[in-house]
């Protein structure tokens, strides 16, 4: 159990600086609660710009999730282990540390019609105490193991229409998640009753496996002659299962608001929330999936030259509430870079 939602995938981030595609859709694994990035890396990609052409936008997101958490609150590894998952005992998860590196690809053919493409390489490392532990050490034949992997994940495919008005500035997204990634790793057992590969747990997969819909639907606008906001829904559901499993539904609520009265940066700041539902079918975690998330998201976005812009954020989480017992991140941070051609 890694993280809130999906309850191992890494939970998420925000770039404010820009809504590239590349951060419309939160980036998370599973339903994992904690782990998902809702982060908008490129908001001048759907920006009420004219120009039509080609932007990429490379991005890095880094959440360790190493904090355990049950409803609204911390918990301890041996209370963890004291509450019964369905009956079962609870597996107690002692981290997940996610690396996520992140190729987006945005073409708008013209004022009203635009692209995006979204190509995740998944770098993940887990450690699981198992069934069995009392918090601090594995017990016997508990299903303890140790994963790392690196591979890429889940392609997004997106499209966006905002000919609904001259200005350009109001917009719905359509796309599909499909199944790039793996969703077969194994890994090796550290429970000696029990030696050798064993699989990882599908939230923590690399893919799900599973061809998801997406849509969405976003306005952008102007407060004043220096700042400018931006509002963004966006829900994604498995539209089949695999290997009986199927990721919980999500939905994701971005607000954003930017200074633009600077010339050398644009400081900006968001507020994400995420609603994941529990993971469903036989080989999913079916009570430690799921949960809402809100996150406030500072950040930074610094132009190099006419081509080239820089942008860092930090999430910060204000509220948490998990299904289960999962892991959670403190913070998630985020840097990219993007060109336009």
């Amino acid at each position: 159990m890694a993280t809130p939602f999906s309850r191992r995938a890494g939970l998420a981030l925000l770039p404010l600086a820009a809504i590239s595609l590349t951060a419309l859709l939160p980036q998370t694994a599973s339903a994992c609660a904690s782990c998902g990035c809702t982060l908008s890396s490129d908001w001048d990609n759907l920006g009420i710009g004219s120009s039509s052409g080609l932007k990429m936008d490379l991005r890095y997101d880094y959440l360790n999730q190493n904090q355990l958490r049950s409803g609204t609150g911390k918990i301890s590894p041996s209370a963890a282990s004291q509450i019964s998952n369905n009956g079962n005992p609870q597996e107690v998860e002692k981290y997940t540390r996610n690396n996520y590196l992140t190729l987006g690809l945005d073409y708008s053919f013209n004022p009203d019609w635009g692209i995006n493409l979204q190509l995740p390489y998944i770098m993940r490392s887990h450690s699981t105490l198992g069934t069995a532990s009392d918090g601090v050490t594995p017990g016997p034949g508990g299903g303890q193991y140790d994963s790392r992997t690196s591979s890429i994940g889940d392609l997004k495919v997106i499209g966006r229409y905002q000919g609904f008005s001259p200005e350009h500035n109001f917009g719905i997204l359509f796309g599909l998640k499909l199944p790039t990634g793996s969703h077969t790793d194994t890994a090796m057992s550290s429970d000696p009753t029990a030696p050798g590969p064993v699989s990882i747990d599908r939230g923590l997969q690399p893919g799900t496996g599973t061809t998801d819909a997406i849509l969405g639907v976003y306005y952008m606008d102007t407060l004043s002659q220096n700042w400018d906001y931006f509002a963004q829904g966006i829900v994604q559901k498995a539209l089949n299962s695999s290997d009986q499993y199927r990721p919980g539904d999500g939905a994701n609520l971005n607000l954003g608001l930017r200074y633009m009265g600077n010339s050398s940066f644009t400081p900006q700041i968001q507020l994400n929330v995420r609603r994941v539902l529990h993971d469903v079918g036989a080989n999913a975690d079916t009570v430690s999936t799921g949960g809402t998330l809100v996150y406030l998201s500072p950040g930074v976005t610094v132009p190099v030259s006419q081509q080239v812009s820089l942008y860092g954020f930090v999430q910060l989480p204000v509220y948490q509430k998990v299904n289960g017992v999962q892991l959670a991140p403190r913070y998630t941070a985020t840097v990219g870079v993007r060109y336009a051609f």
